[in-house]
């Protein structure tokens, strides 16, 4: 065999490895999604694609039986037509057997290099550029060539999986798609620039309603505006133009004691209409919907939609009124900066090193913008207040501290047992677990 015969068995060997490779990487990378979006769009390639996706044993059989082959031949080929040509040329400066031996070693490293771009290197980050695209074209040829090889496919198969028995490994592929996969792939879009990252933020607040409960949104206790059902009409007006909000529970005696809301829709219309602001007097109250703190956000959105409304009273084991919630606060825990102002802000940066943050933030908030994976002890608290608490083990004072994840929390303003304020910098201290 001439030179010329050999190298062109090299090339057509190093295409065919080129093939496989690529049928095995491009099945690989496929995504089902967009598969199914090509299936659905009218291309019957695809459909081929996912259904081999699902049982992938034949296909990559087959590619591994082509690799190994071609593998083979093009060393016995490569070996046998280099190596007497580079024995010649050694022979000038080396003794026989030594010139023997360095020809082989050339040509063995010639073609393994060769091989190593064109058919595997190469291939591979071809396939990974476009993968569903490049695989709607190899399943054709891969499938004639399942059908043509059948019996050895059935064969290395058949031991394969038996194989997979014996150690108890799943036989299908697992194609479940968790929130944490859907995440993954925003957080993905959005350093590619294909999602703003505002955007992504947004979808990674919606699936944090889970994970996070009603009492890190709703409006405290202590923070809640309420009438009694007797209040005069000075005072309901006096109050609603001190503290404008959209509802307003209606007690009996104490806020522990709700008989209802008042819309403040309603009362504006009865002021606009000349009519009395008295609940003796036609002023509309509402039945309340009550809920426990212990839901999540997507209960509470659930509970919304079931009872038709939009605002609800929040109570403990005890029956104690712990806060109000209302459809908007939900909504802006999704929408986040999209729809918060600077007056709302719970953290504010000072410099690159430092935040100012309100206690009852989030604590999922709070991770988020410091860049923490992992808070201590994160089942015991909800919110920034919590974590001081939960790590001194009492309630915290003005200038007491807490450091973990290479950040210092310092307690700025207490107000009777609140925490206001806390002062957090970055690079301060080491992590501090809580005492016994």
């Amino acid at each position: 065999m001439t030179l010329t015969q050999s190298l062109l068995i090299i090339a057509l060997l190093i295409a065919l490895s080129a093939f496989f490779s690529l049928a095995e990487i491009t099945l690989a990378a496929s995504r089902r999604l967009r598969l199914r979006q090509m299936a659905d769009e009218g291309d019957p390639r695809a459909e081929k694609v996912l259904r081999v996706q699902e049982q992938p044993g034949h296909y990559f059989t087959v590619v591994q039986i082509g690799l190994n082959a071609v593998a083979i031949l093009g060393g016995v080929v490569g070996e046998g037509s280099l190596s007497p040509y580079f024995a010649v040329l050694f022979e000038k400066w080396l003794s026989p057997e030594a010139s023997a031996s360095a020809a082989f070693l050339c040509s063995f490293v010639i073609i393994i290099a060769v091989f190593l771009v064109f058919a595997d290197l190469f291939p591979k980050r071809l396939g990974m550029s476009n993968p569903e695209r490049l695989a709607v074209r190899m399943v054709g040829p891969m499938l004639l060539l399942i059908t043509t090889f059948k019996p050895l496919v059935w064969f290395f198969t058949r031991c394969t999986d038996l194989l997979f028995k014996l150690l108890g490994m799943p036989m299908a592929r697992d194609d479940k798609i968790t929130s944490a996969d859907i995440l993954a792939m925003t957080e993905a879009g959005a350093q590619a620039g294909v999602l703003a990252a505002r955007e992504q933020q947004v979808i990674a607040n919606v699936f944090e309603l889970d994970t996070r409960l009603v009492s890190s949104v709703m409006t405290v206790r202590d923070n809640i505006t309420w009438f009694l059902h007797d209040d005069p009409e000075t005072v309901l007006r006096a109050r609603i133009i001190a503290e404008p909000f959209s509802a307003y529970p209606v007690c009996d005696g104490d806020i522990d004691h709700v008989l209802g809301y008042v819309d403040a829709k309603d009362m504006f219309q009865r002021v606009l209409s000349g009519q009395p602001l008295a609940f003796d007097q036609g002023l509309p109250l509402h039945k309340a919907l009550v809920i426990p703190d212990r839901l999540s956000l997507t209960e509470v959105l659930e509970q919304f939609q079931q009872a038709h409304e939009d605002f609800a009273i929040i109570v403990n084991e005890y029956s104690l009124v712990v806060g109000v919630i209302t459809l908007n606060d939900v909504m802006s825990t999704v929408m986040g900066d999209l729809v918060s102002t600077p007056d709302e802000e719970q953290i504010v940066q000072r410099d690159e090193n430092s935040w100012l943050i309100d206690g009852v933030t989030p604590i999922q908030d709070v991770q988020r913008a410091l860049q923490i994976d992992e808070m201590p002890h994160a089942e015991e608290y909800e919110t920034l207040a919590g974590f001081l608490m939960v790590m001194l083990r009492r309630v915290p004072k003005r200038t007491d501290n807490v450091s973990w994840g290479g950040y210092t929390f310092e307690v700025m303003d207490v107000d009777s047992y609140r925490i206001d304020q806390v002062m957090v910098t970055k690079g301060s201290g080491t992590a501090k677990a809580p005492a016994n």
